[in-house]
């Protein structure tokens, strides 16, 4: 009886250690979505990744004229082309430095991310942290925002950027495994 009650407690001396070392992961989805299109990936992929979901919310809301790319002077071609600009958004991230992993989703603007991305990166900050990015398109990639992000705020670990365009929740599910497992 003395020899089991030993084994017991060894393991559960064992099994105590494993779950002490393991850290939890606190986890954010902040995305900005213009058409809902973005937003739509984003509420899949904090369910299926256990996290917060945050809408990066501008302070004046895009309209469909805002959004027409093929208008030099719409909104949303001024500020692309002024990759300086940082367009106001409301600051209402509460305790942003809590989060080990970030995910940053967004619709791709003119082959990268939109400038209210810098925005919210810049207010918060994420230095040290894990940053994931994805977004959505009609034909661009997010290689180049990504390539784009990694020069401008090199401080944060960077770690991937995956195009989403009809993918299921399943699909998701399959890349924040992939993304777990690095």
């Amino acid at each position: 009886m003395k020899r089991v009650i030993m084994v017991i407690a060894a393991l559960v001396m064992v099994l105590t250690g494993c779950t002490q070392n393991k850290k939890e992961m606190n986890t954010l989805v902040a995305y900005f979505s213009a058409t809902g299109t973005t937003e739509a990936v984003a509420k899949d992929l904090a369910e299926v990744a256990g996290a917060d979901l945050y809408k990066i919310n501008p302070e004046v809301p895009y309209t469909q004229a805002d959004l027409d790319w093929r208008d030099k002077q719409s909104r949303s071609s001024v500020e692309m082309n002024d990759l300086s600009f940082r367009p106001p958004f409301v600051k209402d991230l509460k305790d942003a430095g809590k989060y080990d992993v970030i995910y940053i989703g967004y619709p791709i603007w003119w082959y990268t991310a939109p400038t209210i991305i810098n925005s919210f990166i810049e207010e918060y900050g994420f230095a040290g942290k894990k940053v994931i990015m994805f977004a959505t398109s009609g034909g661009s990639t997010p290689e180049k925002a990504l390539k784009d992000f990694k020069a401008a705020y090199p401080e944060i670990e960077w770690v991937d950027a995956k195009l989403f365009n009809g993918a299921t929740k399943e699909d998701i599910g399959l890349w924040v495994n992939e993304i777990k497992e690095r």
